[in-house]
């Protein structure tokens, strides 16, 4: 059953609680009352075609409709893309780092093991970030200033030399596997930690890598088959603009 806009906005959460954080991320809070989805996206000023295609992508594995996300801005992409890298380092890790530390207070763990499970996160911490931040700082400023050249019809010197030295698809060859380090860090915790004290914590911490792997592969997707190939269209377009204006 797809999301569609006439449903109750609390009733997509009813449907499918995890979609909350991804709602999150448009600036839509709770307290919807039986407003409906399209309400819910005109008050926020959220664009209801974009909001729809992605909650659905969540909410259905098989539902990814490449060819109408093509259709987005890539300037729209980059803010939810964005706002998906802020709730990974200021909600996600965090929380998960919590619940790692709360387990390394158990006692009845050797001290090993404890300093495994600890540096392991640590490691996975620093690549995760590592790997945003070079998306924020590199590529998502190249993108909105490819976007507006196209829309403006303003080639900045800086941009133009950037075209020689760079492009998405080098971005795309270097787009380093994340998720496959929580694959590594869900072994560690499912194979090799004892039972602690209290076992509902690596139910728990097992349960937010889960939810974390699973929105990582989600926001993997959006960026390398959606804003990769918008983002090359735009280069040649934006290249053969510029041959173009030197040819004259």
């Amino acid at each position: 059953m797809l999301i569609h806009k006439d449903m109750k906005m609390a009733d997509v959460i009813h449907l499918n609680h995890h979609l909350l954080h991804v709602v999150n991320r448009f600036g839509i809070q709770l307290g919807f009352g039986e407003k409906t989805v399209e309400s819910v996206c005109e008050q926020h000023e959220v664009s209801l075609a974009f909001f729809l295609e992605i909650v659905n992508t969540f909410h259905d594995s098989s539902y990814f409709p490449v060819d109408n996300m093509k259709e987005f801005k890539a300037g729209m992409l980059v803010e939810y893309l964005h706002r998906t890298h802020q709730y990974y380092m200021n909600f996600k890790i965090p929380e998960i780092e919590k619940h790692i530390n709360d387990l390394c207070l158990d006692n009845s763990l050797e001290e090993e093991i404890k300093q495994l499970l600890s540096n392991f996160f640590q490691q996975y911490k620093f690549e995760l970030t590592t790997h945003i931040n070079k998306e924020e700082q590199r590529v998502y400023p190249y993108v909105l200033a490819l976007e507006n050249a196209i829309e403006t019809g303003n080639n900045t010197d800086e941009l133009i030399e950037k075209l020689k030295i760079f492009s998405i698809h080098d971005y795309e060859e270097d787009h380093d596997d994340v998720e496959s380090k929580l694959f590594d860090l869900k072994n560690i915790i499912i194979k090799y930690i004892p039972t602690p004290k209290d076992s509902r914590i690596l139910n728990v911490i097992l349960h937010e890598i889960f939810e974390l792997e699973n929105d990582l592969n989600n926001h993997g997707h959006i960026e390398d088959q959606i804003l990769v190939p918008i983002v090359e269209k735009m280069e040649k377009e934006l290249t053969a603009r510029i041959q173009k204006n030197v040819q004259e």
